[in-house]
């Protein structure tokens, strides 16, 4: 969803402009572009800015870096003392060229296409940031949050401010819809998952509501299983994105009486494309094709 337009050859090209991620992610020029090639290419009735979830990180003066065949990189985030010396109030200053490009991207898309924009949720991002990134088992912020919950939870409202700042930015620069990605949502048993995804979700929603009540959120906690339903009644959310691993049936069912839904097509299924992908393509809009927008 968010990768905009990575599978492109003519994003290659212009990926090759920037000496790295991050270069790519805070250049208005170069990001404008990527996230306006799929649009151009497929007629597409919307837009999904060009960026990642650890600028947020990275706009509060962590150390965010991206290796080539490994992924993203940050400076471990230790202790308490480290979060203390997080600057959420340089967030906006910062990021200053993302919300540039989602301005220029706004102004470039005719009215019918609609421009998302994103961020990651706090314990999806807390997790890149204590792992210094990504993890098989997420050990060590797991166990930061089952032995010192009291210190994690000031990283998590850390997060909480600065996830919600980033997306009022983003909506005050042009975006019309803005999505909330909980990669790693299902590693977590119920309770944590209420603790450290829920209700994190449920005050960022409110911060925005606060200010754009009208504005569309979507959330994708990943992996939350039968929890989606917690998150359809209580999140407060618009929509939810749906993992591969959700019964359509289930969905139609349970969540689409609530609220709109979207994905749950895997993605290696675009890649097989052909009449699997088509097979697959078509057993969503059955199920779920007369839901809520």
């Amino acid at each position: 969803m968010r990768q905009a337009g990575r599978y492109l050859p003519e994003y290659r090209e212009t990926r090759a402009k920037a000496s790295n991620f991050i270069e790519l992610c805070l250049s208005p020029d170069l990001a404008t572009e990527i996230t306006l090639q799929p649009v151009r290419r497929y007629g597409l009735d919307a837009a999904i800015l060009f960026s990642d979830i650890l600028v947020v990180p990275y706009g509060m003066g962590q150390r965010v870096w991206f290796e080539e065949g490994t992924g993203p990189r940050l400076d471990t985030l230790l202790d308490e003392k480290a979060v203390a010396a997080l600057q959420p109030q340089a967030l906006r200053a910062t990021l200053a060229p993302v919300y540039e490009t989602v301005a220029r991207v706004r102004a470039a898309l005719g009215p019918a296409t609609a421009l998302i924009g994103f961020a990651g949720a706090p314990w999806t991002v807390a997790s890149y940031m204590i792992e210094g990134g990504t993890s098989k088992d997420f050990a060590k912020a797991k166990v930061w949050a089952y032995c010192d919950p009291a210190s994690f939870q000031r990283l998590i409202d850390v997060l909480v401010e600065a996830t919600t700042d980033h997306l009022l930015a983003q909506i005050e620069a042009g975006a019309e819809v803005v999505q909330i990605f909980d990669s790693w949502a299902g590693v977590w048993p119920e309770e944590a998952l209420r603790r450290w995804c829920l209700a994190p979700l449920r005050r960022i929603v409110s911060g925005l509501r606060a200010v754009h009540p009208d504005v569309p959120v979507i959330a994708f906690p990943r992996g939350a299983g039968v929890a989606y339903e917690t998150f359809a009644a209580e999140a407060g959310v618009d929509a939810l994105g749906l993992d591969t691993t959700v019964p359509l049936a289930w969905a139609h069912e349970r969540l689409q009486s609530r609220l709109a839904v979207q994905g749950n097509l895997d993605p290696v299924l675009l890649v097989a494309g052909g009449e699997a992908m088509r097979t697959a393509a078509a057993a969503i809009l059955r199920a779920l094709g007369d839901g809520p927008l």
